[in-house]
């Protein structure tokens, strides 16, 4: 089990908060907002109204050597600074801090962050990739490049072997698992020589380009 604080319970701070909790993990919020950590409160391992700026409040809330603190202040810049510092004050071993533009993100990550996430502009890339391939379920972008997606099998593929195929030689990509929609079961890793079905679909990682070309296979 791990320690977690999260200061800012907007819809994206308290969803992971409750996520967080869900998973067996301690889970403390903050936020200056006595209505959000209300809300909160039956989710959590413990919440507070507070400004979670002040190192003292975090103290006080039992942050201090937390394994990760998260921050999700809003469209308050300051805010998530003053909150880095403080969690940086009560040596949080990593730090993750939800950004509102490229500036902002650039300005975390000079500071030292672990990670900054723009979820915005992550699920308007997601759903763009999406939009622009018809055999495209899902994708998730995992890293500067790279990605993963489900996708249906093309038409070239159905009754074929992944060891037939050699897809990873063929596209440069990774066949991470195969779903079998229609009695929803999750094969992971994939047995390579089963021949793929049409009511089965892919769940594939690679380079963006490459998943982008296999996107548009039929």
């Amino acid at each position: 089990m791990k320690r977690f604080v999260i200061i800012g319970l907007g819809n994206f701070g308290a969803g992971l908060a409750e996520t967080l909790y869900r998973h067996g993990h301690d889970v403390l919020a903050i936020d200056q907002s006595e209505a959000a950590v209300d809300r909160i409160a039956p989710l959590v391992t413990r919440a507070a109204v507070g400004d979670g700026r002040q190192r003292e409040a975090l103290e006080r809330l039992g942050a201090k050597e937390c394994d990760a603190g998260i921050v999700s202040t809003g469209d308050d810049i300051t805010a998530s600074i003053l909150a880095t510092l403080a969690l940086r004050d009560l040596d949080a071993v990593s730090i993750y801090v939800k950004v509102i533009s490229r500036d902002h993100a650039r300005v975390m990550t000079r500071m030292g962050v672990t990670e900054t996430i723009f979820p915005e502009r992550e699920a308007a890339l997601n759903l763009g990739t999406r939009l622009s391939s018809a055999s495209v379920f899902n994708y998730i972008g995992i890293g500067a490049g790279f990605g993963i997606q489900e996708m249906v099998v093309p038409d070239t593929w159905e009754g074929h072997t992944l060891r037939e195929l050699d897809i990873r030689r063929q596209h440069q990509i990774s066949v991470v698992a195969v779903h079998d929609v229609l009695r929803d079961r999750m094969q992971v890793p994939p047995d390579p020589d089963a021949p793929l079905l049409q009511s089965e679909t892919l769940l594939v990682a690679g380079r963006e380009e490459d998943l982008e070309r296999l996107g548009q296979m039929k």
